[in-house]
């Protein structure tokens, strides 16, 4: 029996380790998905078999809903479990890769713990904020079109409106105007035949 090796232990572990993935597994309707974090084995298919199940992943709301246990994600992380690049992205935005982080500022002595639990409340609020911008954002976002469509909704059904009240509308015939220019005309010669004889009768001495 060979004896017990420690470097040979330490060896073993790390091959364990490098050996478990953070990844997504998809579930959900087609075009609809929606997807669990799990830690799986490296060498398992993407949907198969998982060690662990962490949380989920929702990309069909906006913002996305990301459900994650905190705790257990940064235990499998500072263990040596590797993410794919979509679950980093998620962990990183959860904040579990810079709790990961500061922990082993903690672990070097370069942080005390207080250090690093203000510097993540310090991130946490920031994040936040960030976070409800957004959310505000989207629903401005959301009225402003709402009441554009309002408004030309509106406007759409005054032309339809107008459009029928034209239709419908009585024609209104309208009365010859009467004649009276032609017998302007006609009286005007007389007028000036008179004028004219009385200019040519010598006034009497």
């Amino acid at each position: 029996m060979r004896p017990f090796s420690s470097k040979r232990g330490i060896a073993n572990f790390n091959v364990l380790k490098m050996a478990t993935k953070i990844r997504l597994q998809r579930h959900g309707k087609k075009g609809r998905p929606f997807y669990y974090i799990v830690v799986a084995d490296s060498r398992s298919p993407r949907d198969g078999k998982f060690i662990e199940r962490l949380g989920s992943y929702n990309p069909n709301t906006n913002p996305a809903t990301i459900d994650l246990n905190f705790d257990k994600a940064v235990n499998w992380i500072s263990t040596g479990a590797t993410p794919t690049d979509t679950a980093k992205a998620i962990l990183s935005y959860k904040g579990v890769l810079y709790r990961n982080h500061l922990n082993g500022g903690v672990a070097k002595g370069a942080l005390t713990q207080e250090q690093a639990d203000a510097k993540f409340a310090a991130w946490l609020e920031g994040k936040e904020g960030k976070i409800q911008s957004k959310k505000d954002g989207l629903l401005s976002s959301k009225e402003a079109v709402k009441k554009a469509a309002l408004e030309a909704e509106t406007k759409k059904k005054e032309a339809i409106s107008a459009a029928l009240a034209a239709k419908n509308a009585p024609v209104v015939e309208e009365e010859p105007v009467a004649e009276t220019t032609e017998e302007v005309s006609a009286e005007a010669p007389a007028e000036t035949e008179e004028a004219s004889a009385t200019e040519e009768t010598p006034s009497a001495e």
